[in-house]
């Protein structure tokens, strides 16, 4: 027996298998991204009967993409509750909704979610009376702008804990009950392509949403058979407050997108990704960091990318 062909096919076979492997992930996630993005904005579901509810209700709704789902979800009829820190952006919000979608009614929830605890028992008194078909979990704060762990203050910390953390946990548990009653219910949580590595400079955040990533898909399984709809956005930049701290990630482009265009992406997902970016060149971003690109590269490219910003953030100042 020739001992060097023998190893010679079973090293092609193995190649063979790696390539095929490679090839069917590869078919796999262009199916999966025609779905999310291209057949899913066929659908013209209404919103208040496939998910049992006429009230959507959205945190962090001043601005960026909590202000851009409401927009769009008053949009396709949802009556919306908004829930933020400052009464006057959320008046702005309220009349802005009201002038685009006549029809469409609008509620007022001013909390600091910062505050923790204390802040639930007020907006469980709010949603007593409201049939929630949609709640979209989107406050969240970031270190702005990236900085060393050491350099966060106290505050910082505690904000990412009770307003990325807790926030998340401590809605959902106030609207599941009636939806899972109900059979039928969407919770949208926004994590971000963060989640995928550790990220220096932006431990805390990138943390906090692993946090949001894990709880989300765990209750997805756990609600599978309830009728209920858990989704997880993991968006990369976006041009928002929250990432204006460098042109690099504000100015918008191909890769950062506005929040309404994003948001326009994102939204009709909903029921046909349980886990998406929500707009597919972030999309293509999210997979070669997680399938492509080992764990030390990511790693190493993070730590790089979010020293470039800080230095780029001190010359904007």
């Amino acid at each position: 027996m020739n001992w060097r062909l023998w190893f010679k096919d079973i090293l092609a076979f193995l190649g063979l298998v790696w390539v095929a492997r490679w090839v069917l992930y590869i078919v796999l996630d262009v199916v999966a991204a025609l779905r999310k993005f291209v057949w899913a904005r066929l659908s013209n579901d209404n919103l208040a009967i496939k998910y049992g509810g006429k009230w959507a209700v959205v945190t962090g709704c001043t601005d960026g993409i909590g202000k851009e789902y409401a927009r769009q979800l008053a949009q396709r009829g949802m009556n919306i509750l908004l829930i933020a820190r400052n009464i006057s952006k959320l008046n702005d919000v309220s009349q802005l909704i009201k002038e685009e979608s006549p029809g469409v009614e609008t509620g007022i929830i001013q909390v600091d979610f910062s505050h923790g605890r204390d802040v639930y028992p007020k907006i469980a008194a709010h949603l007593t009376d409201k049939d929630v078909g949609i709640l979209v979990n989107n406050v969240g704060v970031s270190l702005y702008p990236p900085k060393k762990f050491m350099d966060a203050s106290e505050e910082d910390i505690w904000n990412h804990v009770n307003i990325n953390v807790a926030s998340v946990v401590a809605m959902t548990r106030l609207v599941l009950a009636k939806m899972v009653a109900r059979g039928r219910g969407a919770i949208i949580n926004i994590a971000s392509v963060a989640s995928s590595c550790p990220g220096p400079y932006l431990g805390i955040y990138s943390a906090s949403k692993v946090f949001v990533d894990f709880f989300s898909e765990s209750l997805s399984v756990e609600c599978g058979r309830t009728g209920i709809t858990v989704q997880t956005i993991r968006p990369s930049y976006i041009s928002t407050n929250m990432t204006n701290f460098s042109h690099y990630t504000s100015n918008t482009n191909w890769l950062v997108p506005s929040a309404t265009t994003f948001v326009s992406s994102a939204l009709p997902t909903l029921g046909h990704a349980g886990r998406t970016t929500g707009f597919w060149p972030h999309g293509i971003q999210a997979f070669l960091m997680d399938a492509v690109f080992p764990h030390w590269f990511n790693f190493v490219w993070t730590d790089l990318w979010h020293k470039f910003l800080l230095k780029d953030s001190k010359k904007q100042q």
